[in-house]
């Protein structure tokens, strides 16, 4: 289904409609770019799809919100959508990480993971004060987001001002190293050996 909609060349008419339909559509609208951009972002990058995300991200409902970010989380896991995500949305993302909503929490987090990927993502991140509520998150055992949170906190340890800030809190990691999940105890160890590097 999604390989046709992008062969019909339908991706900018979605895009164009999530700024004039009702609520229950743009959720649709959102759901099918989701599928969509798992294959292809270049076509949706190109109709400015990143500014009315933004715009979503801070809807008062929260179905938009959530599903507004799950998009966001498809585009960063495209090379030119990590450049996209970084100039326009890490701060909003940032703020996301703090919703009330643990699905908003986990697409919020996974899209800031793969927009720090980028360098000027981390230093946009670090910006927008990203490490408390991330460092929330690792602490919440209970969290969806906790690995996005451990693995983009180990991205923002890899400039010196994070590494500075998160050698404070390494403790946070080390009660991840018994988790459950594999995974996260992965994760952990690595983050906890990049904040301690010492060139």
């Amino acid at each position: 289904g999604a390989v046709g909609v992008l062969h019909a060349g339908l991706i900018p008419l979605l895009v164009f409609k999530l700024k004039t339909e009702p609520e229950e559509i743009q959720e649709l609208i959102l759901d099918t770019l989701s599928n969509c951009l798992r294959v292809e972002a270049s076509e949706a990058l190109a109709t400015g799809v990143v500014t009315i995300l933004k715009e979503k991200l801070t809807h008062s409902s929260l179905a938009i919100r959530s599903k507004a970010a799950r998009v966001l989380l498809e585009i960063g896991t495209h090379p030119e959508g990590k450049s996209a995500a970084c100039e326009e949305v890490i701060p909003v993302l940032v703020s996301l990480v703090e919703d009330t909503d643990p699905e908003v929490q986990a697409s919020a987090t996974g899209a800031l993971m793969f927009a720090t990927v980028k360098p000027q993502g981390r230093f946009s991140a670090l910006g927008a004060k990203a490490i408390p509520p991330l460092l929330k998150l690792v602490a919440e055992e209970t969290s969806k987001a906790r690995l996005s949170a451990i693995k983009t906190l180990t991205m923002l340890a890899e400039v010196p001002e994070g590494r500075r800030t998160l050698l404070h809190h390494t403790d946070t990691f080390q009660q991840c190293l018994n988790d459950p999940c594999e995974a996260v105890r992965r994760a952990a160890k690595i983050a906890i050996s990049v904040i301690q590097w010492k060139p």
